[in-house]
């Protein structure tokens, strides 16, 4: 708090590394996480107003704090942000800060001067908010600009289409709270009607809700669900809502998804996501840490069992790691290795605490205090771990570790004594800010709703009307909690055996490796530096790889040596590891614009994220633009050229999947990397395939290709050539007639389809000869057929297709087709390079010996300025040749 004071006031967070605040745009961008950034001073709405005083009952301390509040947050910024993020944290912290001062202004100690300020400050935040909700459905925009709303012109929102469950459905309690205390009932009005759209919108037959919506139409965008990121928080303003408002409509929807949750997504103690529509199949084998929050959710709705058992198997992770992973597998390996200090553990470990009783929660408790001071704390505060592995730390202290971590661990640890408040008359916030109950009989406009009949019967004990009374829940019997722990006392060791961590190296309990192969960046001079010591040199492979080789005799020390020896070790299994990982096939990039018409297809790599172009047979059409800057690894300054186009960008510098997010961001309906290493190409290195960058990906919608250096520069010769080229991305090239379908094809594509044919009755070849033989089947088609599928399933992996580069012999083309005889006309030299030839390629030739003279004359003016084209493309014909058919 005093490092927040003294470094970051009034930034919106404070940088505990750097010792400074972060300010949305004078800090670089980290994507949608600085959605949560509104210069709102964040951390001073959520922590000066609710910890100092709820927690630390620092009184004085709190006054002043609500004083600079009113006199610093500014409400009316040019700025867009995020409506849920916003909702939770400023606008419940404004009202949580409103509760505590009315109160201390009753007892008559504190607060004389208080005339409801923060509740102005929160009415005005209210209407700044309402325009997100001008949707047909009722579901908010996920963002809005405080100044300008969501449509206005200088708005820079409201083109999203998306939002996720928890986005939309976490609005209820700050906004009924905020009718409540002001008697203005259009804040409540429009939270319910988000929660009820998403009620019809769930899956009938599992009662089950996906992860996102589109906010338009009301179909689920991502039909898997569970109890994690993207939904966490509807269930739980749901139940919370019953509690606050005393509305039995929520109780009901609430019990309805339970019972969902608790016959599909738990299998104890794991919560694993399921497809809505096949719920009893899971739709990924790992958890995020969000989940974490539900046991806390569970003992609020009264089912202690499977609380106790999710919550000690994340304790045995926590045990593991030192802090809960990101994301983590169902055999207990870390997934996503960041942990931005959750605090939704410690609040399941506070509420399981006062309904068991059990001291062992108490020690999880210190546990975490532990852990937190000997792991997290830096000089200026407590930082982010970047990777619970290695313990490294990420610049950043998100306001939600103030307002909700020590919260809870005080209040686990406060007796009734130590509080001058009854906790009980109040209900937390997602993000832990106090409402107080008595906001049920207040302002009541809104009529409830008591029908029964539109919600399933459940046979179920458990379900009450009323909240369980952790006084008479359990007799306080520690013994009750424990025989539950038991059996999952060695769930974590038993599927994955606890290693040394690089953490504890560091503390001298074992060998301490200079470098780990996983942390091992090519980019990073200090990494290089290492290595030389080590005595491993690295080599750059003209594909863009690197290679390691290690001499000992170079090493440093002999100590070293042990350490480079160490590191080619790991860095072998590592490889051996990626190579065992599921490689995607090779996709195609095909020229459709004029003079190509498809003629060329480029072998592209695939990405690991974005569109499944394999699921998507028709593929991703349009026409192509050069991005500024041309990595992609900042804001594009050029989307009005990128907007409805696909991307072109160069390979380098940030993470692919960087790339694509601020491409998409741009409004780029597909992007292809070029790779920045001169001269690679398909033929001559392996598949490359984009990974993406350790985070959820899901983000990514738009397909993403790579394409190594010699194919990209065939594109961008084409546009500096023709300007507007038009590609199609798919799974593997198309034919003509799927191609130009429903559209005007050009004579000469016709005329040759039917030579085609014609060819495919009079030729006796053998399959391997069938490619040359149909590729050309007419002196105006020549090379310009190489690449072109016949039948609608041939080869068509041409990456150089000479014939689309030359305007004169494509004009020449539909001339000459024209005049001569399509039945009697067949290739002639010009038709197939040499090169790309079998000996037994002759045949063709000799069937046409009546016309080879004049066919020969009429190319040689044409042909000419492309021979220097063919001699470069003859190897990238010939590897493509010994492909097999339907193959790229």
């Amino acid at each position: 708090f005093c490092s927040q004071q003294e470094h970051a006031y009034p930034a919106d967070e404070l940088m505990p590394l750097t010792c400074r605040g972060r300010v949305r745009g004078q800090e670089p961008s980290r994507g949608d996480v600085d959605d949560a950034l509104g210069k709102l001073v964040y951390t001073g709405t959520e922590h000066l107003l609710t910890v100092v005083f709820q927690v630390l009952n620092k009184t004085k301390e709190f006054e002043e704090a609500v004083k600079k509040v009113i006199k610093d947050v500014n409400l009316d910024n040019d700025i867009v942000v995020s409506v849920f993020e916003t909702n939770i944290r400023v606008l419940g912290g404004l009202l949580g800060g409103h509760s505590v001062a009315i109160m201390l202004k009753e007892k008559g100690e504190y607060m004389q001067w208080y005339n409801g300020e923060l509740l102005h400050m929160a009415k005005e935040l209210g209407y700044k908010l309402l325009p997100a909700f001008n949707t047909t459905s009722g579901l908010p925009y996920p963002r809005v600009n405080l100044k300008f709303g969501v449509r206005h012109p200088e708005a820079r929102t409201g083109t999203e289409t998306d939002t996720c469950t928890a986005c939309a459905g976490t609005l209820i309690l700050e906004f009924a709270a905020l009718s409540r205390f002001t008697g203005t009932s259009i804040f409540e009005e429009y939270a319910r009607k988000a929660l009820d759209f998403i009620w019809e919108k769930r899956q009938r037959s599992s009662n089950l809700v996906g992860v996102t919506i589109n906010i338009h139409t009301g179909d689920w965008v991502r039909k898997d669900s569970g109890v994690g990121a993207g939904i966490d928080s509807y269930y739980e303003y749901l139940l919370k809502a019953y509690v606050l408002l005393g509305d039995d409509s929520f109780l009901e929807r609430f019990n309805t998804h339970y019972d969902a949750i608790m016959r599909y997504i738990s299998q104890p103690p794991l919560l694993l996501d399921v497809h809505i529509h096949k719920p009893m199949l899971n739709a990924r084998t790992w958890m995020d840490s969000l989940l974490a929050f539900f046991p806390g959710l569970q003992v609020l709705k009264g089912d202690i069992r499977p609380a106790i058992e999710t919550h000690e198997m994340l304790y045995q992770v926590i045990k593991k790691h030192n802090f809960l992973p990101e994301a983590f597998t169902t055999d207990f390996r870390v997934h996503w290795a960041q942990h931005p200090l959750r605090p939704e553990f410690a609040e399941s470990t506070y509420f399981l605490y006062k309904a068991t009783g059990d001291p062992y929660y108490l020690e999880v408790g210190k546990t975490l205090i532990e852990n937190l001071n000997k792991y997290a704390r830096v000089p200026c505060g407590f930082a982010a771990m970047k990777d619970v592995r290695t313990g490294s730390h990420e610049d950043r202290m998100d306001s939600f570790f103030l307002a909700e971590m020590f919260k809870y661990l005080y209040l686990l640890f406060a007796d009734k004594e130590d509080m001058i408040f009854d906790i009980e008359d109040y209900i937390f916030t997602t993000e832990a800010h106090l409402l107080p109950l008595w906001l049920s009989t207040t302002n009541q406009t809104i009529s409830k709703k008591n029908t029964s009949t539109e919600y399933t019967e459940l046979d179920d004990s458990n379900f009450d009307w009323t909240c369980p009374n952790t006084q008479i829940l359990f007799p306080n019997d520690p013994m009750f909690a424990q025989s539950i722990r038991e059996p999952l006392k060695n769930v974590v060791d038993k599927s994955c055996p606890r290693g040394i961590s690089r953490v504890e190296e560091s503390l001298g309990s074992g060998p301490k490796p200079p470098l780990r192969a996983r942390d091992f960046m090519a980019s990073n001079p200090e990494h290089l530096e290492i290595l030389k010591k080590m005595g491993v040199s690295l080599i750059h492979l003209k594909d863009g790889r690197v290679q390691l080789v290690q001499h000992a005799v170079q090493a440093a020390s002999s100590l070293d040596a042990e350490d480079g020896l160490r590191f080619m070790q790991e860095m072998i299994e590592l490889s051996s590891q990626q190579q065992k990982e599921q490689q995607l096939p090779p996709r195609a990039v095909q020229i459709v614009s004029h003079p190509f018409f498809g003629r060329v297809v480029l072998t592209a790599g695939p990405a690991q994220f974005g569109m499944d172009l394999s699921k998507h047979k028709a593929g991703t059409r349009g026409f192509v633009a050069t991005i500024k800057p041309y990595n992609g690894c900042s804001e594009i300054t050029n989307p009005e050229a990128v907007k409805e186009k696909i991307a072109l960008m160069q390979r380098g510098q940030c993470m692919f999947a960087e790339k694509a997010r601020n491409i998409q961001k741009a409004g780029a309906i597909g992007g292809i990397v070029i790779d920045d290493n001169e001269g690679s190409s398909s033929d001559t290195a392996p598949l490359f395939q984009m990974a993406g960058d350790g985070k959820n990906t899901d983000d990514i919608t738009i397909p993403m290709l790579f394409l190594f250096n010699k194919e990209g520069n065939i594109i961008l010769d084409a546009i500096r050539e023709y300007e507007a080229v038009e590609v199609l991305l798919s799974d593997k090239a198309k034919d003509r007639a799927t191609i130009f379908k429903g559209k005007m094809i050009p004579n000469y594509i016709i005329d040759s389809n039917l030579e085609m044919e014609n060819m495919d009755q009079k030729s006796s070849e053998s399959d391997s000869h069938k490619p040359n033989s149909e590729e050309a089947p007419s002196d105006s088609q020549d090379a310009g057929a190489v690449g072109e599928e016949p039948e609608g399933g041939g080869e068509s992996s041409a990456v150089g297709d000479p014939d689309p580069l030359s305007p004169a012999s494509t004009a020449s083309a539909s001339v000459s087709m024209a005049e001569e005889d399509p039945h009697t006309s067949g290739p002639t030299e010009a038709s197939a390079p040499e090169p790309a030839c079998t000996p037994g390629d002759s045949q063709p030739q000799e069937q046409n010996t009546q016309t080879e003279a004049t066919s020969k004359a009429h190319w040689d003016s044409k042909v000419q300025p492309m021979e220097s084209i063919l001699a470069d493309w003859n190897e990238d014909i010939e590897a493509f040749e010994m492909m097999e058919k339907d193959e790229l």
